[in-house]
Formats: structure tokens, C-alpha cells, sequence
């Protein structure tokens, strides 16, 4: 066993450490916990990781650079198997509830070390100034929960941004990136020809230039820039950190004030630890349901819920794939190209177009599909399907060759009624289950509509063909504000340095904190954001060390940090 498989997996299982044992516990791996627990890890404390998929970190048996659908023998039954797990993906279903019936299907995020960072497509953006000031670019912000101003401005991010960008590796010079592919050149001339201002997207990946832009599983060169290999490995190697990897975190145990254990299970075994401080970064499902399974008799509605706004405020943003087809198609899968002229529109915030990279394979497409099918008429239409797929493959092939995907991303705003919640031990889906209910309202709906128009006008007579998927409850890619950060601790969850109000000890850093959710990427937000909140625990602690010090007789004597 290497050094660092025994740091990622070889705690004893059962055991009940004190208190002192660990300074800070993070719950999550992706782009906010890694980051954090690098962040605390290198500054002297006592970090253990609990992550709920597999560590794929020195991991033989890893599927890289390969979809899980595309093995042969796989069906629907096999993708809640090993081989799933293998790949980062989640393989628990979350319970679409929007129309009534619950729908369940398998979310396309990440569970496993590096989270959803281990398969995205490694654009790394920050959010816009006018991201920070939301409610006066919405065209009905009464309709909305949309807040004035966030508790923290852009500027206040602007030196963790800088941070970030430099400890991900992200290329933001043009002489530092390779040149244009064909295709994307023949796209970004189109885009200027319009009067637009086309950009290269800023990467984060070792070896730009050789870099095929893949999305949607691991590396297979350890050279994307996600948060397990940016952050969780050099944790655990140089800075003494502890992984607990398949390990589900149940609850949360708690006094009026403070998380006083973690309750969790692994290799069938329950164990339950604690530390000076907890660190939730599950994801903005996981995360809101975990508070949710933490009632006690102080907390009736849920930790750190006594706003009420835990899983409320649940956004994903509006997401359509135009498949246009230049005169050539090389190089036509990378992420090269951003657009941001339609970000501001007319005094109305939309959102950033980007190269999308390459289309999954045939069998991901089947898969959703028949993901869709469901009841009576769906067992029908699947049988009809399997007989056909060979028809539809080359159709689907013939269709989409030489295309190049771009990816309109459009900004929804909360409300109240979208929310995430835990179902109940008498549903007919048992209890315990990610439940969400999403509704696209009709201000939002022509928002979409009217992104749309403009995406028509600036593709004009060019050849291309619109995927729309904005309205589909089943892209939750980009999933955010689920626990809100804000001032008044009756309309938020955590205040401006991600504290839950009235916990002293619980910190909330993945996307869930969004008050909005901006126009683009909120990767690299969570990650500066996240180095934020680690730097003012370190300074609070420090402070307090220092004010605990006194005289003696030998010299001065101090708490260890």
C-alpha cells in the first residue's frame, strides 16, 4: 500500500476520535472542500476529508477518458454498478417532483474525489461585477428573491480570483494559450464580423496544447486542473491531511450553537467523529439534504435552518447546445471560444456562450433517452428503441458530424418554491431521497426565448441546429444557491464569511452559498471564495492563540494551532 493510499482510505473504521484529533473535518472533495482543506492543511491544521465516492487519486482500477454507457454489456440496471463509481459519477437517482409524480434519474455530476471538478470541462471564469448587484437586471425582481447587492462585492474577490487562477493553472494570456483550431478560428471570425468580441476561454489543464477539451470523465493524463489533483492530492502528500473516501456522512450532531460530531458510514460500519470546526461542501443537493437529516430537539426543521431557507432557492442554469457546422470542422471538440456581449443585453443580464467541446458519445445520448421513458408506454417505447439503435446511430452520426457545439448559458434566478428537500419514510420512494422541485416561471421563459432570438441573429444564415435543453429539469450541472448567504439571518443560511448563523463552527462553501447564480461557470467562484473563508479562519485563530498567550515563569505558554 502506497503512502498515499494509506492517507486515503486506511483510518480505522468504528473508531470515535476526540476532539482533538482533528481541527477542521470537510465534508466534500470538490471545488470548495478540496480547496478549503488544502488551504487550512497548509496553514498547520489537522485536516480529514470525508468523501462519499471512491478515491480515484492512485486508483487502479479508475475508467479514465471513457463514458461508463460506451462499455460493452452495460444496461440501465449497471449504472448504479461499480463501473459507474469507477468513472466519478454519481450513482444515486435524485427525485424530480415538479409535476407531481416523482421522476428519478441519475444526475451527470461528480461523486468522488475531485467532485463534479474531476469531469468538467475545466473553464475556469469569474463572475461578472454586475453578477454581485443581480435585482436591478432582472425584468421582474418582485417575482424574485433575487437580493440587492451580495454581502461581498467583486472586488472583495477580486485577490482570491487572482489566487485561484494561479494555484488551478488557468490561462488567461493569449501567449500562454496555442493557436486557434481551424474550426474554432472560422467561428471566432463569424463571431467578429457580427461586432462582437469573442475571447479565449481561460483553462485550466497542464498541457493546453495537447489537451483533446474532454468533459464528462476523469483525465486520463491528470492533466485537468480539478480540485483532487489541484488540491486534495497535495494535501494529503506534503500537508498531513486524512481521506475517508465512501464514506456517507448521515447527519450532523449538534448543541444550540455548535456541531459537536459527524455521523457517518463506511464499509457498512458507522462511525462518528469531531473537530473544532466542520466544513460542508457536499454539492447544493447533498449539502441542504444532510442539514435536513440533522433534526434534533434544538434544531427541529434542520440544522442551521431556522430561517426556513435551507434547499429553497435551488438554481441550475438555462443551458442550450447550438450544434453549428463550419466550412472546417478540425479541432472542433476544443473549449477555445467565449462570448460575453450577451451578457448585458439591453439592460437585462442573460449569460456567456462558449465552445461546448465534443458531444457525448451515441450510447450517453440512448442512455438519457431511455432515462426518459418511464411507466407503461416507456417499457414500450424502450423495447422499439433497442431495435432501432443501429438506424439511429448512423443517423444521429450523419447528423452531428463536422459540427461544432457551442453552449448558451443562461442566468436563472431563485425563488422560493425551487428547492431541494429530503423525502419522507411513507413516499413511495422511501425515505431519505434527494428530492427537488424546479419550475421554469414565465418571466424566465422569455428570457430563454429572447437569448434564443439573439443567438439566431449572431448565427445568422450559418448552418447550425438548436439543442434545447434549458427547460429539461434533468441538466443540473450547474446547481447553486440551495443555502444562501446573507446578511439577515431570517432570509439566509450563512453569513458573508459562509458561518451558518447561530452555529459557531459550521461552514458552508460549495455552490449552494450562491445568493444568485451569475451568468457562467461558478467553479472558480467556489474555489476563490473558499480560500477566502480558510484564510479568515486562519487569521481568527491565530488571533485568538495570540490572546490566549500569557506569561509564566519559564517564558510564554500558548495553545498550539
Amino acid at each position: 500500500m502506497t503512502d498515499l493510499e494509506n492517507r486515503a482510505g486506511a483510518l480505522p473504521i468504528g473508531s470515535r476520535p476526540s476532539a482533538e484529533n482533528w481541527d477542521v473535518v470537510v465534508i466534500g472533495t470538490g471545488m470548495g472542500g478540496a480547496t478549503m482543506g488544502y488551504e487550512l492543511a497548509k496553514a498547520g491544521q489537522r485536516v480529514l476529508f470525508l468523501e462519499k465516492g471512491r478515491s480515484h487519486l492512485s486508483a487502479a482500477d479508475a475508467l479514465r477518458g471513457q463514458y461508463p454507457e460506451t462499455l460493452a454489456g452495460q444496461s440501465p440496471d449497471d449504472r448504479r454498478g461499480d463501473v459507474f463509481r469507477a468513472s466519478g459519477r454519481a450513482t444515486e437517482a435524485v427525485w424530480d417532483i415538479s409535476g407531481g409524480k416523482p421522476k428519478g434519474f441519475l444526475p451527470f455530476i461528480g461523486c468522488g474525489s475531485g467532485g463534479s471538478s474531476a469531469l468538467y470541462g475545466a473553464v475556469l471564469e469569474r463572475l461578472h461585477p454586475e453578477d454581485f448587484s443581480p435585482r436591478q437586471y432582472h425584468p421582474a425582481p418582485q417575482q424574485t428573491t433575487l437580493p440587492a447587492h451580495w454581502p461581498i462585492g467583486y472586488e472583495e474577490l477580486v485577490p482570491y480570483y487572482r489566487d485561484a487562477e494561479e494555484l488551478y493553472g488557468v490561462s488567461n494570456g493569449q501567449m500562454s494559450l496555442p493557436p486557434l483550431s481551424p474550426a474554432s478560428k472560422e467561428i471566432w471570425d463569424l463571431l467578429t464580423q457580427k461586432g462582437l468580441h469573442p475571447y479565449r476561454l481561460p483553462v485550466a489543464h497542464k498541457s493546453r496544447d495537447t489537451c483533446p477539451g474532454c468533459q464528462g470523465v476523469l483525465c486520463p493524463t491528470h492533466g485537468k486542473g480539478d480540485s483532487a489533483e489541484v488540491c486534495l492530492r497535495p494535501a494529503l502528500e506534503e500537508y498531513g491531511a486524512e481521506l475517508w473516501a465512501e464514506c456517507t456522512v448521515l447527519k450532523l450532531n449538534a448543541s444550540r450553537d455548535r456541531v459537536t460530531e459527524v455521523v457517518c458510514e463506511r464499509a457498512g460500519q458507522r462511525a462518528v467523529v469531531s473537530a473544532r470546526k466542520v466544513v460542508l461542501a457536499a454539492g447544493a443537493l447533498e449539502t441542504p439534504r444532510i442539514l435536513l437529516q440533522s433534526k434534533s430537539e434544538e434544531w427541529p426543521e434542520g440544522l442551521a435552518n431556522r430561517s426556513g431557507q435551507v434547499g429553497k432557492n435551488l438554481m441550475r442554469h438555462y443551458v442550450d447546445l447550438y450544434v453549428v457546422y463550419p466550412r472546417r470542422c478540425e479541432g472542433g471538440e476544443r473549449k477555445e471560444i467565449g462570448c460575453n456581449d450577451l451578457y448585458l443585453s439591453d439592460g437585462q443580464k442573460l449569460g456567456t456562450i462558449q465552445s461546448f467541446g465534443g458531444l457525448p458519445p451515441f450510447e450517453v445520448m440512448i442512455a438519457e433517452l431511455e432515462g426518459m421513458m418511464t411507466g407503461r408506454i416507456g417499457k414500450v417505447l424502450k423495447n422499439g428503441l433497442r431495435m432501432i439503435k443501429p438506424i439511429l446511430r448512423r443517423a444521429i452520426s450523419r447528423r452531428f458530424a463536422g459540427g461544432v457545439v457551442l453552449a448558451s448559458i443562461l442566468e436563472d434566478a431563485p425563488f422560493e418554491e425551487n428547492q431541494v428537500l429530503v423525502s419522507e419514510a411513507s413516499s413511495i420512494i422511501g425515505g431519505g431521497k434527494i428530492v427537488f422541485r424546479y419550475r421554469v416561471r414565465k418571466e424566465e421563459a422569455e428570457r430563454i426565448a429572447l437569448f434564443r432570438r439573439s443567438m439566431a441573429k449572431i448565427l445568422g444564415r450559418c448552418k447550425y441546429i438548436c439543442v434545447e435543453q434549458a427547460e429539461n429539469n434533468r441538466r443540473l450541472a450547474h446547481v447553486c444557491g440551495t443555502c444562501r448567504m446573507g446578511i439577515d439571518p431570517t432570509g439566509s443560511v450563512v453569513d458573508s464569511y459562509n458561518r451558518a448563523h447561530g452555529m459557531s463552527n459550521l461552514y458552508i462553501v460549495d455552490a449552494s452559498f450562491f445568493p444568485s447564480s451569475g451568468g457562467t461557470n461558478p467553479a472558480l467562484t467556489v474555489a476563490a471564495n473558499a480560500l477566502r473563508v480558510a484564510r479568515h479562519i486562519v487569521k481568527e485563530d491565530n488571533d485568538a492563540a495570540l490572546r490566549e498567550v500569557t506569561p509564566c515563569a519559564t517564558g510564554v505558554r500558548g495553545r498550539r494551532l
